[in-house]
């Protein structure tokens, strides 16, 4: 038996996230992951992921062009710093208010198709803003070399403009970098996550359930399910905006290549392996990927000849030819290996191995529970 959701157990879980998400860099140091770069990517695409996964998790609608919204946050967040100064909030405010107004337009098109027409369409305009960013828009992007922040800018609200100081987002006098950093989108993350969840309860999370479902059955009852995809759009492409923005507040860099194909494919890959529909797995998914990208892709043959060293060299070599594959510049070997494992165990993604490990537990206690009450 499924049990209920409540306010209660809400509020319990939301506790619990936003403690782990806090201390993480106390419980990730064993793991090599305790570090605040690692852990600022943990956090951003974290978010990025979770914004997408209220659309593609929600309603079905397959987008292909997140990261349009990604690069159009990040410029905005880089200009905001450029013209007023190095406060994070008004650069995080304006890359949400841009890319929104990007995701309305966009998503005004877009969803007049669906299914596979919609994932191409949206592929289709995040592939002419990278080549936007990336050629014709060069006075404002400044192209392949990346837009950043300059000692000659006017940062018209920065006491520090033209004082030759660090170019870093400062809140309150703090530079965000390091763990100061982390902390800074740890506390964006979980007012983030928050939001989802309340969207998750609502009512206008159950009818983007239940465009999910059956849309044409909306149709026929007289509901236009529009409005909602539209809404759930917008949203989501300014969770994505917003992650942008927390990329150049920990980094004040805004690139094109953050509107490439490549990225748009990353999210849906982390909200497919943690569990689209779910609200942590999202969070998971873009967590382990990060993981195996800097972890993983770390390990040379040096580093495999010192941890199988111990091991006689006619083991050794053979075991570190095979190991150095799925390492180093073949990491990506085992993010496909582990993806391919959980499509077609786990069709659910790793949300759906912890529920069956938990309805597995729930199930033996009932049997315990059985066997030990009393014959009446």
């Amino acid at each position: 038996m499924q049990s209920k959701i409540t306010p209660t157990r809400d509020y319990i879980f939301f506790v619990v996230f936003a403690a782990a998400v806090l201390t993480m860099p106390i419980w990730l140091a064993p793991f090599g992951a305790g570090y605040p770069d690692l852990l600022q990517k943990f956090m951003i695409y974290g978010l990025f992921a979770t914004g997408f996964n209220l659309l593609f998790g929600l309603t079905g609608y397959l987008s292909f062009g997140h990261a349009a919204f990604l690069g159009v946050g990040s410029y905005t967040a880089v200009w905001t710093f450029k013209l007023l100064g190095m406060n994070p909030i008004p650069a995080a405010l304006m890359a949400i208010t841009a890319s929104g107004v990007f995701a309305l337009l966009i998503g005004y098109v877009s969803l007049r198709r669906s299914g596979i027409y919609f994932s191409i369409l949206t592929l289709a305009f995040a592939q002419m803003s990278y080549n936007l960013a990336y050629s014709v828009l060069t006075p404002i992007t400044n192209g392949e070399t990346g837009l950043r922040v300059l000692q000659s800018d006017p940062r018209i609200l920065d006491s520090s403009a033209g004082s030759g100081g660090p170019l870093l987002a400062n809140l309150f006098g703090i530079e965000l970098t390091g763990y100061a950093g982390f902390y800074f989108c740890a506390a964006v993350l979980i007012i983030g996550f928050y939001i989802a969840m309340r969207i998750f309860r609502s009512p206008f999370g159950i009818m983007l359930r239940a465009v999910k479902t059956n849309q044409n059955r909306m149709n026929y009852t007289g509901l236009n399910p529009r409005p909602y995809t539209l809404a759930a759009f917008v949203i989501s492409g300014m969770y994505a905006g917003l992650a942008g923005a927390l990329m150049c507040i920990t980094d004040p860099l805004a690139g094109a290549e953050r509107m490439q194909w490549t990225a748009s494919g990353e999210v849906v890959l982390m909200t497919i392996l943690g569990g689209a529909g779910t609200l942590l797995g999202p969070i998971l998914g873009a967590a382990l990927i990060k993981y195996f990208e800097n972890i993983f892709s770390a390990f040379n043959d040096q580093t495999l000849h010192e941890i199988f060293g111990f091991l006689p060299d006619f083991l050794e070599t053979p075991i570190v030819g095979l190991t150095s594959l799925f390492v180093g510049e073949g990491w990506h070997l085992t993010l496909g290996v582990l993806f391919m494992l959980i499509v077609i165990f786990l069709p659910g993604g790793i949300m759906e191995g912890f529920s069956r490990i938990i309805r597995l537990f729930r199930r033996d206690e009932s049997k315990s529970a059985a066997q030990t009450a009393p014959a009446e």
